[in-house]
């Protein structure tokens, strides 16, 4: 592959070419990690895993969902010893 020439605009933005952005999958608004290893420039496409935060109420209603009532709670620890 040969190498190609980027020019650094005066915000600091470069263009990748269409050829490398295509082969890296890398589209609007990918995100990328930039570091500098021995004096070079390395770009890699970064893993970003989209978080949700759960508001309290959202967290209170799978406990009582999930809450477990005496008597089932007893059928499953006899189960459980029973193996």
């Amino acid at each position: 592959m040969r190498p190609d020439t980027l020019v650094v605009s005066d915000r600091g933005q470069v263009t990748l070419p269409k050829r490398l952005r295509e082969r890296l999958a890398i589209t609007a608004g990918s995100v990328l990690i930039a570091e500098e290893r021995d004096g070079a420039l390395v770009l890699r496409p970064a893993s970003v895993t989209p978080l949700r935060v759960y508001s309290d109420a959202e967290i209170q209603g799978w406990l009582h969902e999930d809450r477990v009532t005496p008597a089932e709670r007893k059928r499953v620890l006899k189960k459980a010893r029973a193996r």
